[in-house]
């Protein structure tokens, strides 16, 4: 079901993480490929496939895959080993200092393991920015069950209507919908828009500043552009 965004302000912005605060699809690749030569063998490993299932939680995606559980530990020790390749997409660290700036709450609901993300996070110096940031390891059903968005509402204390979820991915818009949720389609990496206005997203961001058409007043904005690029 689509949501129509009314005045009511925004209060907290959840955000997917890989495709939306971090470019990792390369690093996602040569992690999945190890993985699958260590622990299948030989041949071509089906990273496209896996592509199509960005969101869920790794375990959650191998069993769709009917590749082996196992494929977990390789895919996890190489995606640290190379978490210092993985850069965030251009103007994202702006927009969450500009969110901050204009009072909402950030949260990152994603299906990397709590650990991971924070950990990634930490590394790219941003950590700090969120209230909150929740694993497809750290609830009962990951997306696109809402059970992540819910948690973020629940320990914020935000009402859904008051919220909006930015994602790539079929399942990012499915969670945020289950949670009663409005949902942004993020463009500016891989997700694709076709897909996702399909797949019943509120409304389309092609930049990181778009989501603040929908965040922060006007006055905010304004101060944020004069005030040019923050620091990193």
């Amino acid at each position: 079901m689509q949501h129509t965004f009314t005045s009511t302000p925004v209060r907290l912005v959840v955000f997917d993480m890989d495709g939306v605060i971090v470019d990792s699809t390369e690093v996602m690749r040569q992690a999945f490929s190890t993985a699958y030569a260590e622990v299948v063998g030989p041949g071509e490993p089906p990273f496209t496939e896996y592509n199509r299932h960005l969101g869920r939680y790794f375990p959650d995606i191998m069993r769709l895959m009917d590749l082996p559980l196992a494929m977990e530990e390789p895919f996890v020790r190489e995606s640290y080993r190379l978490a210092h390749l993985v850069p965030m997409y251009d103007g994202v660290e702006e927009l969450l200092h500009t969110l901050r700036a204009g009072g909402i709450r950030l949260a990152v609901a994603t299906g990397k393991s709590g650990v991971r993300a924070r950990s990634l996070l930490g590394q790219l110096g941003i950590l700090d920015l969120f209230d909150l940031v929740v694993g497809g390891d750290e609830v009962a059903r990951a997306k696109p069950a809402p059970d992540m968005v819910r948690r973020a509402l629940d320990e914020l204390g935000i009402r859904p209507q008051q919220a909006i979820m930015v994602g790539d991915a079929v399942t990012d818009l499915a969670s945020a919908h289950a949670a009663g949720v409005r949902a942004v389609a993020a463009v500016w990496g891989p997700g694709d828009e076709a897909e996702l206005r399909a797949a019943g997203a509120d409304m389309v961001a092609r930049e990181a500043f778009d989501i603040l058409r929908w965040c922060v007043p006007t006055e905010a904005r304004t101060a944020a552009a004069a005030a040019g690029p923050v620091a990193s």
